[in-house]
């Protein structure tokens, strides 16, 4: 049978970067404050010139290299974003065009945070069946652009980068011991959209609009939530959330990760890490965590990874993979 194989991984974070200190400075926060609650340090911020096509190409072009593939091998790109360029085109025909990529498909996914595990199912969805031999999925946002700076319960907590992440076909025999995707679990419940939402859109009010949170329901949701859906993910795959090498989860907030890994009883050293140096990056926190992961050398070909986000919606989902 044909499995969705990660062959390359890469990433991407603007040069410029804004401490706890920097916002202290704009809102009544302070650093202690911000680290208390969240876990976070600083983030990155996109500058006024990079569009989120821009941050997204760069880390497309590090997952290719990884791969070792060319953008003229490219026949589907899949870009999860909640900050496109435009309202249209899809920013996945920006990065098309910008990369050099040959006609082919491209689209976005718009889950929020949760929208790069639902874009990697969608791939799944071509890869596994034939229709894509090189498939581009991205995960890329510019948050601080939808950020209320008068707001210091939410304008503290996001960030802007990019991941990527190549998927190609590869024989399995159906077995959890295939490299590729294992299995997933997606959720959504709009009865919960209050909780989280941006305020503005193109037909309702005609602006992008602000970031809105109601963040101890968030919290609430999420841990209980993003547990069921992992616990499902790795029924649909054939495996025990113990025999999971790497945890990577959204990087929403320290109090979230340590509760789901708590409740799901995965060991802290098996967590990959990464809100407090690139707070909450939305669609791109999972495989900017991934990437780092790879880089410094914990995260290695034949390893068992789960994945799951939560994000506005409500939605949620996790998947399981193998390296």
């Amino acid at each position: 049978m044909l499995r969705s194989v990660v062959t390359g991984v890469g990433a991407f974070l603007p040069e410029t970067v804004v401490t706890n200190e920097d916002l202290a400075k704009i809102v009544d926060t302070s650093h202690d404050w911000i680290v208390e609650r969240t876990g976070i340090h600083r983030r990155h911020r996109a500058s006024e010139d990079q569009a989120v096509s821009d941050l997204a190409v760069e880390a497309a072009k590090k997952a290719l290299a990884a791969a070792g593939r060319t953008p003229a091998d490219v026949d589907l790109i899949i870009v999860a974003t909640t900050t496109a360029d435009l309202t249209f085109p899809a920013t996945a025909a920006i990065v098309q065009r910008k990369l050099g990529c040959p006609v082919g498909i491209a689209f976005d996914v718009q889950a929020v945070c949760s929208g790069f595990v639902y874009a990697l199912t969608v791939a799944d969805g071509f890869v596994a069946r034939g229709h894509s031999k090189c498939c581009l999925v991205i995960g890329a946002e510019t948050m601080t652009r939808l950020m209320d700076w008068s707001d210091r319960g939410t304008c503290v907590l996001f960030g802007d980068g990019a991941g990527a992440v190549i998927l190609e076909p590869g024989e399995g025999e159906g077995t959890v011991h295939d490299r590729g995707l294992l299995g997933f679990a997606l959720r959504c419940d709009g009865t919960k959209q209050d909780l989280l939402y941006v305020d503005g859109g193109p037909s309702t009010t005609g602006t992008v609009g602000k970031l809105r949170m109601q963040g101890n329901q968030v919290f609430r949701h999420a841990v209980v939530n993003i547990s069921e859906a992992v616990v499902s993910a790795a029924k649909a795959a054939g495996v025990e959330v113990s025999d999971i090498d790497w945890f990577i989860p959204h990087q929403a907030n320290q109090r979230i990760l340590a509760g789901v890994a708590n409740r799901l009883g995965i060991d802290e050293h098996k967590v990959i890490q990464t809100v407090g140096e690139h707070a909450n990056t939305s669609a791109a926190s999972i495989p900017l965590a991934w990437a780092e992961g790879v880089s410094d050398g914990r995260v290695k070909k034949g390893d068992l990874l789960l994945l799951e986000a939560m994000g506005g919606g409500l939605t949620w989902g996790a998947c399981v993979i193998r390296l």
